[in-house]
């Protein structure tokens, strides 16, 4: 593997550290500006709905002036809007913060991109892993390392999350090449930002579908990631610390079960019947959690969702790619990510929808409805198994 790909991968872990160091204090950084729980289920979605309009933006400006130049506005962008929050001072500056980090936050797509440039069509898989590794191993650190940032303030989370921003600019560049090999034709309309290939997506057979399945996965997932914070918090009567712990335990358990459990399991069962076993424990472990208000069995409970949780995208990228024709691939990722993107938006604000703060049993509803749609969602892809199944028989 070359240099290019190694330094990208550095860049990606630091990218994703700075990423999840924010993650489990968001919401409670919310509240520090009074706001409600729907009012901070915004702050997730405000986000999560600029990254799905700037993505494709970022990707047609990197595919005509470089990837080089769009990556370091992108991260200068992060590095901005995190300073902006970690010293806000009213609730209006930090959903502009949020919303600043959303629309420059293309820099993830961007070093997918890179790594399709510096690899051959051979070694592509092993440059994915390798990206993935070190975007997964960010995930596991970035906790931890908000849990030390959180000693000072939950506000000084955001200016270590600016810092690691910052480092992975100046490392792109100082130490990343351009790896565009062609720009884009200048005569192309960059204003063609190609969103209705959402649409026309769907139609792509054998993608379509999945790509359907995969939207209403993250819906249900986004619900839970935001409801669990603050039914861990208010029912639970925990703290940003333990808040952050459970992050880190779901971060380790993630990487343990996606570099071991999945080849294990890949040996006893097919890619299907993964996806279908680890929806069902997914969709059950969301109904359990919230059955008693005990933080001992909870934990119980996350560690059994985490384990299979962690084999969902997996099995889902997989199956698209296994799917996908060749000169299709970077369309059917880029068309999934989207829809990721905008499931991510929508999941937090229907969970703080159904929260009440003046009744505190209201807390659990966002995680039973995760669960009864999560079986839902499972139902549906045992019964359109047909439609996205691989022709060829696959481990």
């Amino acid at each position: 593997m070359n240099q290019k790909l190694w330094i990208t991968a550095l860049i990606a872990f630091i990218n994703s550290l700075s990423f999840t160091i924010l993650i489990p204090i968001i919401y409670l950084y919310g509240k520090q500006f009074n706001l409600s729980d729907f009012q901070t289920s915004l702050l997730f979605s405000t986000y999560s709905i600029a990254q799905f309009f700037a993505t494709p933006v970022i990707g047609k400006l990197s595919d005509r002036f470089g990837r080089k130049p769009l990556l370091i506005i992108s991260l200068a962008g992060t590095v901005i809007a995190n300073l902006i929050a970690g010293t806000a001072t009213t609730a209006g500056i930090l959903f502009l913060a949020r919303f600043l980090d959303g629309i420059t936050g293309g820099n993830t797509s961007v070093a997918q991109a890179i790594i399709s440039d510096v690899t051959t069509p051979e070694n592509r898989a092993k440059g994915f892993g390798i990206y993935g590794a070190a975007f997964g191993l960010g995930f596991v650190l970035g906790p931890a390392t908000s849990l030390l940032a959180q000693q000072i303030s939950l506000g000084a989370a955001f200016l270590v999350s600016a810092v690691m921003a910052l480092l992975a600019l100046i490392l792109t560049n100082f130490l990343l090449p351009e790896t565009l090999p062609k720009k884009a034709d200048k005569s192309q309309n960059i204003f063609d930002l190609g969103l209705g290939n959402l649409i026309t997506g769907l139609a792509i057979p054998k993608i379509g579908v999945l790509l359907f399945i995969n939207f209403f996965i993250g819906t249900t997932f986004t619900i839970f990631t935001y409801a669990f914070q603050p039914y861990f918090i208010n029912v639970l009567d925990q703290n940003s610390q333990s808040l952050t712990l459970m992050f880190l335990l779901f971060g380790v358990l993630g990487v343990i079960m996606q570099t071991w459990g999945v080849a294990m399991l890949s040996r006893q069962f097919n890619i299907i019947n993964i996806l279908f076993l680890a929806l069902l424990v997914r969709s059950l472990s969301f109904m359990l959690m919230p059955v008693w208000s005990n933080i001992i069995y909870f934990v119980v409970i996350s560690i059994l969702f985490s384990l299979f949780n962690s084999l969902v995208q997996p099995m889902i990228n997989t199956l698209i790619s296994l799917n996908a024709q060749p000169q299709e691939q970077g369309t059917a990722i880029g068309l999934n990510s989207s829809y990721l993107s905008i499931s991510n938006g929508i999941g937090p604000v229907i969970a703080g929808l159904l929260i009440d703060q003046s009744y505190p049993q209201t807390y659990g509803y966002p995680l039973y409805l995760a669960g009864m749609l999560t079986f839902l969602v499972l139902l549906l892809a045992i019964f359109t198994q047909k439609r996205y199944t691989p022709q060829f028989k696959s481990r």
